[in-house]
């Protein structure tokens, strides 16, 4: 009786352990490396995130052939998953480059151009079963991602004429 007992309650234990869903990574260990090596660079981040993004987009453009089967549908799926997380993690430095009032002008032109790209690759794609969740949230996300690059772009390009002493800064610096 008590072995059935330590059984069941073993087995509630781990229920909820599998039903956990392992969160994914989208960028590799160097590449994760070499954005905290830029973390201090806002223009050069966001020139790694926009280089690290086209790579993925490259990769779900060679699964775009292979799609039809259930395989690369699978790894499709798994990179269009990383490209929309990547693409949310893009969004979130921009925020908090925006409100430093960092000078990122430089960088927002390479990232309107890849934006213009990525959206041609997430277009390209069929509509099948299998990843088209996935690829829905990175069709939002890309289009979130554009509206916030406009959007900033806009912001920087009236703070920088206001303030020109404060062009290629960093972050803020009250004075």
């Amino acid at each position: 009786m008590r072995a059935l007992l330590a059984l069941v309650f073993c087995l509630a234990l781990a229920a909820p352990l599998g039903a956990q869903k392992e969160k994914r990574e989208p960028l590799t260990e160097a590449q994760q490396d070499k954005i905290a090596e830029y973390g201090i660079d806002p223009v050069a981040r966001v020139n790694l995130y926009v280089k690290f993004l086209d790579e993925h987009a490259g990769n779900i453009r060679v699964l775009i052939k292979h799609s039809q089967s259930a395989g690369p549908a699978r790894r499709l799926d798994d990179e269009l998953q990383d490209f929309a997380a990547l693409l949310d993690e893009l969004g979130d430095n921009l925020d908090t480059y925006s409100d430093r009032k960092a000078d990122i002008r430089m960088s927002l032109k390479g990232l309107n151009e890849g934006i213009a790209r990525w959206q041609g690759v997430l277009h390209a794609l069929p509509s099948q079963t299998g990843f088209e969740l996935s690829l829905k949230e990175a069709l939002d996300s890309v289009g979130d991602l554009a509206d916030q690059a406009r959007q900033i772009t806009a912001d920087q390009e009236a703070y920088f004429k206001a303030h020109p002493d404060e062009k290629g800064q960093d972050r803020y610096e009250p004075k």
